[in-house]
């Protein structure tokens, strides 16, 4: 194929944590989907947890190809094969999962001069260093930021970091109005905050590398949203970041296919376990039914869990809740309280 008739070759770099992982691994598939050659990078655990969507994808046809990147766990203190955020065990191992993820620049300038045809641009998850915008410039082509949340949440940040007067709020739990929205929202500091009270000297470098790595990078960002959802926040956001914005969701609606929709995340259940639950909630009315998960991170503590089990029964609604790594404490006040018994009438 000569140059002239080459598809452009797009790389993707996501990061690994679900809620920016499979926002990008949809991205993929729409960008795909347009006829572009598309080569993701990433490690094999997290190249597994999609591994059976972009198996099924590249049967359609699609020009998609995964690239594995060794993720440096024992040379930062994690245990092998610990290499999405959902499997730190500890604040402390957040610390060690960036060190090993600023260990990947060598690994990754390798692969992407490696790569034939050459790449068109990198789209990398914004949580990467700035070393991913040194290499794409290194290489002759734009690194392009990806956020999978919203612009309202970036523009928060955007002040929140930029905005000298909220510096003059001590407290933590008294509503103020935010400054510079479209919108009158009052937040806290716990609220507006995304980062532990006080950082340390390794959060500060994290999110100042972060930062850096936005200022730095190409002239318009890639965000998973779209202009009739909050089209004002769009607007203000890129008069505050002076870049545009290029708006692609919501990139899950890509996923059609029954087996695409299931598949999507990490661990699947079974057939007949999600048969269960599928018979369950077409058997309730529709709006009837609770849903609760805290994302793929949180781990309520035990008091914080007892509170949220006691209102869903006391709400009288059918409900769905779904618990991610219950510590013992919690796991024991659920039997001896006879918690599932009690609530099986009404949740599941």
């Amino acid at each position: 194929m000569s140059v002239q008739e080459q598809k452009p070759h797009i790389v993707m770099l996501p990061f690994m944590a679900q809620a920016h992982m499979l926002p990008m691994v949809d991205l993929v598939r729409v960008l795909a989907k347009r006829g572009l050659t598309i080569s993701i990078l990433a490690t094999p655990h997290n190249a597994g947890r999609f591994k059976t969507v972009i198996d099924r994808a590249i049967a359609t046809g699609l020009d998609i190809h995964v690239l594995h990147l060794k993720f440096p766990c024992s040379e930062v203190g994690l245990p092998d094969g610990c290499e999405n955020f959902d499997m730190l065990a500890s604040g402390d191992d957040v610390f060690k999962f960036f060190k090993a993820i600023d260990m990947l620049k060598e690994q990754v300038e390798e692969r992407l001069r490696q790569l034939e045809p050459s790449p068109s641009c990198l789209i990398a998850d914004a949580c990467f260093p700035s070393w991913a915008t040194t290499i794409a410039l290194k290489l002759h082509f734009p690194r392009i930021l990806f956020y999978a949340t919203t612009c309202f949440a970036l523009l928060c940040q955007h002040i929140q970091n930029n905005c000298k007067e909220l510096d003059a709020i001590t407290s933590d739990t008294e509503y103020f109005v935010m400054p510079g929205l479209p919108d009158r929202i009052e937040l806290t500091k716990a609220q507006l905050r995304g980062a532990p009270n006080n950082p340390s000297f390794e959060w500060n470098e994290i999110w100042d590398e972060m930062r850096k790595a936005e200022s730095e990078a190409f002239g318009a960002i890639v965000v998973n949203t779209f202009e009739e959802l909050e089209s004002e926040y769009i607007k203000e956001y890129k008069k505050a970041i002076g870049k545009g914005v290029w708006c692609v969701g919501p990139v899950s609606l890509c996923n059609k296919d029954y087996a695409d929709k299931v598949e999507r995340g990490n661990k699947l259940v079974s057939t007949a376990e999600n048969e269960y639950y599928l018979q369950w909630l077409d058997s309730k009315e529709p709006g009837s039914v609770i849903y609760v998960c805290l994302g793929s991170q949180s781990s309520p503590a035990t008091l914080q869990l007892i509170e949220l089990a006691l209102a869903l029964e006391a709400s009288n609604r059918p409900f769905i809740w779904v618990l991610r790594n219950a510590s013992e404490e919690s796991q024991k006040w659920i039997l001896e309280e006879k918690f599932e018994e009690r609530s099986r009438t009404g949740g599941s």
